[in-house]
């Protein structure tokens, strides 16, 4: 009685309605999130939605299952009676009816034998439509400046990455993305949509390897699909060999590591530094050579002026000789010029028919003839005295000769 006492004091004076009651209820159940395995029953299909129930293959058990439009169309799969799935997601209560079902936020094929059935179904789809045709795959950029990352924070992918990628000023955007399972998919078609509102020079799609079910999210056909209509070129590395995921087959550069992702992008900026690198050589050996060449010449020149100011200096030595001789010469030539000027100057003064003038004698002429002998003249004759100061006209009256 105690016991029944004690029971009832553990519930609420106010009595909830049944409302209030599913509302709380569906509060605590909406943490109740799992990953259910089992075996497909009824499918049922309304507005595009799928009403399912999942039965458990030891004992018979069924839960019944929804999963909205909007998920369904996102997994691309085609759910038949019979299937075996993984759903995930959580239980609800529908307070129209009081029915509890699980509502699938992701959901996938399970077993690898189903797995690979679908991933080679849709493989051979997306081939037949050119999406990995090689003629369609871009090349990277030469040096890309801004890259786009899709992948998850936490993890040594990302820090892989990062450790390989070059110090060339690259600018990093990263979308943290969930990467594994069925539930990675709308995280990942989230990421590639927000990019695409980014103008970004690449986009880089990076996980570790996994078991199959773990990588179905690059396996989805909206994905691939996103993948292959990205407006920029697209590396991805999902790290896995066998069963390549269907994601690397879309891109433009598949590779097996985040860490040879990162060496892609390094490529042409690694180039462009080895080719300064090599011009620096060539230019800086080819200047060393030119000044060489050019010290050679300069040594060279500097020799021949030395050479051309040691005949200088003996030319002019020989000049200043020369000269002082010419100086000589042309002294002892102008002293005696000076001596013969002297003597012709005083020969001719002594010869200067004004001297003897000057003593008092004349010139007499006739007709313009000096008068040198009597017989120049005839009586009558006009001369003309030439004296010292001036001129005598005169007639001859009488000639007397000298008796010889």
């Amino acid at each position: 009685m105690l016991e029944d006492n004690q029971q009832i004091g553990l519930f609420e004076e106010k009595p909830l309605t049944v409302t209030e009651f599913i509302t709380r209820t569906n509060a605590r159940l909406k943490t109740m999130n799992a990953r259910i395995i089992g075996e497909i029953g009824r499918v049922d299909e309304k507005n595009g939605h799928r009403y399912f129930s999942l039965k458990d293959e030891t004992n018979g058990s069924t839960l019944n299952c929804i999963v909205w439009r909007s998920k369904y169309e996102m997994f691309g799969l085609n759910l038949k009676e019979g299937d075996k799935i993984i759903a995930a997601g959580r239980p609800e209560i529908y307070a129209a009816s009081g029915k509890l079902s699980f509502i699938c936020d992701a959901i996938e094929l399970a077993g690898t034998g189903a797995l690979k059935k679908a991933y080679d179904a849709l493989k051979k789809k997306l081939e037949a439509e050119g999406l990995f045709a090689p003629e369609r795959k871009r090349k990277l950029p030469q040096y890309p400046r801004t890259i786009g990352i899709i992948t998850s924070r936490q993890g040594a992918v990302i820090n892989d990455f990062l450790t390989n990628i070059g110090k060339f000023g690259f600018q990093l955007e990263l979308v943290d993305t969930r990467v594994e399972g069925q539930l990675a998919v709308g995280e990942i078609l989230a990421a590639i949509r927000t990019f695409r509102r980014r103008k970004i020079d690449v986009l880089v799609i990076i996980r570790g390897g996994g078991s199959p079910e773990s990588l179905q999210a690059f396996n989805n056909e909206m994905i691939v699909r996103a993948i292959a209509a990205f407006p920029a070129p697209v590396i991805a590395g999902i790290g896995h060999d066998k069963d390549v995921p269907l994601v690397q087959l879309a891109a433009d550069v598949s590779v097996s590591t985040p860490s040879i992702a990162a060496m892609q992008l390094n490529a042409s900026w690694q180039k462009i530094i080895q080719f300064i690198g090599q011009q620096e050589i060539l230019i800086i050996g080819g200047y060393k050579n030119e000044l060489a060449q050019t010290r050679a010449k300069l040594a060279r020149h500097t020799a021949i002026l030395a050479n051309f100011h040691y005949l200088l200096k003996n030319i002019t030595k020989a000049l200043d000789s020369k000269m002082q001789k010419m100086i000589f010469f042309l002294a002892a030539a102008l002293a005696a010029a000076s001596q013969k000027i002297d003597y012709l100057q005083n020969l001719i003064a002594s010869h200067d028919p004004q001297r003897p003038l000057k003593l008092g004698y004349c010139l007499a002429s006739v007709r313009g003839k000096i008068i040198k002998k009597s017989a120049q003249v005839a009586v009558g004759d006009e001369i003309i005295l030439k004296l010292s100061d001036g001129k005598l006209l005169s007639e001859v009256k009488k000639i007397e000769a000298d008796k010889i």
